[in-house]
Order: structure tokens, then C-alpha cells, then sequence
């Protein structure tokens, strides 16, 4: 998993509450186990017609936010299913942060297995961020996660919170098998006791 310990980027707003699953990737493109390619279904049903074309009001085709890399999204934000192909759909497209008032817990926690970073912050907080997305070209956000810090083009500076955990999994670049790998040894020696006291096993 890529680390994550500072991200710039451009800052795109989704104006919109209770945005499911299903909408940041539909079923259809559910067939693959791969992670990669589903950047193209993300959010599909808002950003192309019944005939496959780009519908340009949607933000996601709007220079810069073409090249996005961060998301300010609504209250409950992932909720419905919990189809991981949803966060891979998000970081295949570029986005490696999603800040939000809230967000489903299953949504959530796959976020951060994925190289993601959740932040939820106050609406108040939020509404700041969103004036700063409405900047085109200077919609760009600093994330520092070791400082837990959101850091707008105007020098301010918003504070979150994160989990201790997952905050160090985020940025040594951590997922559950890394997690597993570094115990290694210890498994590698119990493995040995356990063969050396039950050969019969």
C-alpha cells in the first residue's frame, strides 16, 4: 500500500448527502476483483448519459478537478453496501483523501485499509473548505497527517483527528498483510514450537 504523509492536491466538492455505494461505483462494474480500472465507473451515473457520454456540468469533468485528488463530500458519505470496489474506484481515479461530516462505518474502515484517508470534520469547518474548492485553479488543499492538518491556498490551517493506529498504518504504508508481515518472526517461531511439540499435526 502507498504511503501517505502529505498530500497537495486539487480539492473537488460533491454537493450532495447520503451518496451511496452503488453511486460511486454501480454494479455493473462489480465483475472485476482487479483494483485497477474502475476509476472510469466512478461516480458513473452522474458523470455520463444512457449513451456513454461525459455529461461536462459534472464537476469531476471540470478543469482542474479532472485531476483531483481530494473529495469534500456530504453527510454519510459511502453508506448502502459494502462493496469495497468503492474505495478502489476513488484512489483509481486519483483520490487519496475524502473529507466529509460523517461517513458510513464500513466505508470508512475500508478507506484506511486502502491507502485513503477519511477526515470528518464539523460542517462548519467543511463549508470553509468548500469556498476554497471554488477556487479553480487554486482549489489546492496540503493534508499533512503527521501534523493533522489541513492547510488551504489562503495560509490557514484546519486541525482533525485520527485514529493512533491507523494513522501510523496510513503512513508507513500499512495494509492488513503488512500488518500480519511484521510479526513474521514470531510467527515463524511458533510455527517451529508447534510442528517441533505436535509432529503429528
Amino acid at each position: 500500500m502507498e504511503k501517505f504523509v502529505t498530500l497537495t492536491g486539487i480539492a473537488a466538492h460533491l454537493p450532495m448527502i447520503n451518496v451511496d455505494t452503488d453511486m460511486i461505483i454501480p454494479k455493473q462494474y462489480l465483475k472485476t476483483i482487479k483494483r485497477t480500472g474502475l476509476g472510469e465507473g466512478l461516480f458513473a451515473e452522474l458523470r455520463y448519459d444512457e449513451e456513454g457520454r461525459p455529461l461536462p456540468d459534472f464537476v469531476l469533468h471540470k478543469p482542474p478537478y479532472t485531476d483531483a485528488k481530494i473529495l469534500i463530500a456530504g453527510e454519510n458519505f459511502g453508506c448502502g453496501s459494502s462493496r469495497e470496489h468503492a474505495p478502489w474506484a476513488l484512489l483509481d481515479f486519483g483520490f487519496r483523501c475524502i473529507i466529509a461530516p460523517s461517513f458510513a462505518d464500513i466505508f470508512y474502515n475500508n478507506c484506511f485499509k486502502n491507502g485513503i484517508l477519511p477526515i470528518v470534520l464539523p460542517q462548519s469547518e467543511i463549508d470553509k473548505l468548500i469556498d476554497d474548492a471554488a477556487r479553480g485553479d487554486n482549489a489546492r488543499l496540503t493534508i499533512d497527517l503527521e501534523a493533522q492538518e489541513i492547510r488551504g491556498p489562503d495560509g490557514g490551517a484546519i486541525h482533525f483527528d485520527v485514529d493512533p493506529h491507523r494513522k501510523r498504518c496510513l503512513m508507513e504504508g500499512l495494509d492488513d498483510i503488512g500488518l500480519t508481515l511484521e510479526k513474521a518472526d514470531a510467527i515463524a517461531a511458533f510455527e517451529q514450537q508447534n510442528a517441533a511439540s505436535r509432529p503429528w499435526a
